[in-house]
């Protein structure tokens, strides 16, 4: 059986070519131009044998897109690399998941150091040059063909539902990276099921501004472009007063976000101050939102339906969707599972009563292939057919689900992941530091940021801003501390592990 994202975007880019797929710094997109940009990355890639590792290292634009879409078409997985990593990081999940070509944007800060990094391994580079405007999908397939008499025609590859098409990084990547491994089955799913839930159309304009190289922004781009709607990219939101704008004067009728994301724009702007009737839903993952953000999102846009979701990469995107109509009389909850997709909550392998708190396992065409390269570890998570999340949560009498927490210790930044064993390594090569422990703390805009203690060898000084300008060198900016305090001894169990919840 053949299915996969590409015949998805075909079979849509063929009924509306000329409707706009992608708007980006005044330029437009359409759906034929698109397709046609896809099959120039395909034919780019032709030498690539199945199954080759591609990694990306662009950032959200129209480029990515058809670079994405044409690894996939060619019959390759597609590597997406966080633009906001350092050289090392990257060189080392490209090394790790044994790329055979590198895409990117080579005005990108750490290309030259990546370049040098990873030397002559990468067999096939390609690099792009990111022209916004309206001859920006002529000169991106100009550059891949070069000058060959005609353009390659995006061709339709028999791919197996089975086959590998997408590697995720889920964090920061210590010394050993995690890649969770998508199929195409797992995209098309998905992609399918988050489509169906929101209604997606030709008719909608979706503002997304989360990146794509994360599963949130990915299932965003997957699930719009199946459907035929227009994707405004919008670069970041450091200019609340200007999204709403853009909002308003585009008509925008979808609009995905991160709790940070509606905490900036609640807290900088009075949002019933623009027009945005045509605002028909908006969508928040990514960690828990405070009710009372969410009550004050309802308050001033009372004829917009808040979608709230829950979903993890290991599950391509999303796993459950709590549906408007039951915001008012579930809030806090995350919903129900998606069409054909099983949740059960446990505890020592059996199924806790309702209310009681256990682990969130789940099943369904989402669930990944696994960790590339990890066989132990794909098999701690995916036992006997069911994908255990590592979050703690319970299930009403109704069968909505809660989150009450999470069992691992990953940091939830904004819209990131980060481990804390990444910022550790890095305090513990500044001069000075003897122990470091790190652990995230409650942030009103970001869910969380980040808190350092630090154990100083005796008679170091407590050289405060030299520690925030190493973590700056080493670190992507939203991995730098917020707070870090000095202390004469780190908590401890009596077998000698960190306790991290008395850092906070």
């Amino acid at each position: 059986m053949s299915a996969s994202l590409v015949h998805d975007f075909d079979w849509i880019a063929r009924q509306l070519p000329d409707a706009p797929a992608l708007s980006w710094h005044g330029g437009v997109w359409t759906y034929a131009q698109l397709r046609r940009a896809v099959g120039c990355m395909q034919g780019r890639l032709r030498e690539l044998p199945p199954g080759a590792r591609v990694a990306l290292l662009v950032r959200n634009s129209p480029h990515y897109v058809a670079s994405y879409f044409g690894v996939i078409a060619a019959g390759c997985v597609a590597v997406p690399l966080n633009v906001q990593e350092r050289a090392s990081v990257l060189s080392r999940q490209i090394e790790h998941a044994g790329c055979d070509a590198v895409i990117a944007d080579p005005l990108h800060q750490e290309w030259g150091a990546l370049t040098a990094a990873i030397g002559a391994t990468v067999p096939l580079v390609v690099t792009l040059d990111l022209q916004p405007g309206p001859a920006g999908c002529d000169a991106f397939c100009a550059a891949l063909t070069g000058e060959a008499a005609t353009e390659p025609e995006l061709t339709l590859l028999e791919r197996q539902v089975e086959a590998p098409a997408m590697m995720i990084y889920t964090s920061g990547t210590t010394s050993r990276p995690k890649g969770v491994l998508l199929s195409n089955g797992n995209l098309v799913a998905n992609a399918r099921a988050i489509a169906a839930y929101l209604q997606i159309t030709p008719t909608d304009k979706v503002l997304c501004g989360l990146p794509f190289h994360f599963s949130y922004g990915s299932s965003v781009l997957n699930s719009n472009l199946i459907s035929g709607a227009q994707l405004l990219l919008e670069d970041n939101f450091a200019f609340p007063q200007q999204t709403l704008k853009k909002m308003q004067d585009e008509g925008v009728t979808g609009f995905p976000g991160v709790p940070s994301t509606f905490a900036l724009l609640l807290g900088r702007c009075q949002l019933s101050d623009f027009d945005l009737s045509k605002l028909r839903y908006l969508t928040q993952a990514g960690g828990s939102m405070p009710r009372a953000q969410i009550e004050k999102l309802r308050q001033q846009l009372p004829h917009t339906q808040v979608f709230i979701m829950y979903g993890q990469t290991e599950a391509t995107a999303r796993l459950s969707y709590l549906a408007p109509e039951h915001l008012e009389a579930k809030l806090g909850s995350v919903g129900m599972p998606l069409p054909g997709v099983e949740i059960e909550v446990r505890s020592e392998g059996k199924v806790v009563a309702t209310g009681e708190i256990g682990e969130i396992c789940a099943r369904g065409p989402n669930v990944m292939l696994g960790y590339w390269r990890e066989p132990e570890l794909t098999s701690q998570v995916l036992r006997d057919g069911w994908l255990h999340t590592g979050d703690l949560g319970h299930v009403d009498s109704e069968g909505f689900l809660y989150i009450d927490g999470r069992a691992v210790e990953m940091i939830k930044v904004g819209a990131f992941r980060v481990s804390p064993q990444e910022v550790e390594e890095v305090l513990a090569t500044f001069p000075g530091v003897q122990e470091v422990a790190v652990t995230g703390v409650a942030d009103e805009v970001l869910g969380q940021s980040i808190k350092a203690v630090i154990v100083l060898r005796e008679g170091a000084p407590a050289d405060l801003r030299g520690i925030k300008a190493h973590c700056r060198q080493h670190l992507a900016s939203y991995k730098v501390p917020k707070i870090v305090e000095f202390a004469a001894a780190l908590p401890r169990t009596s077998s000698g592990k960190v306790q991290r919840f008395k850092l906070a």
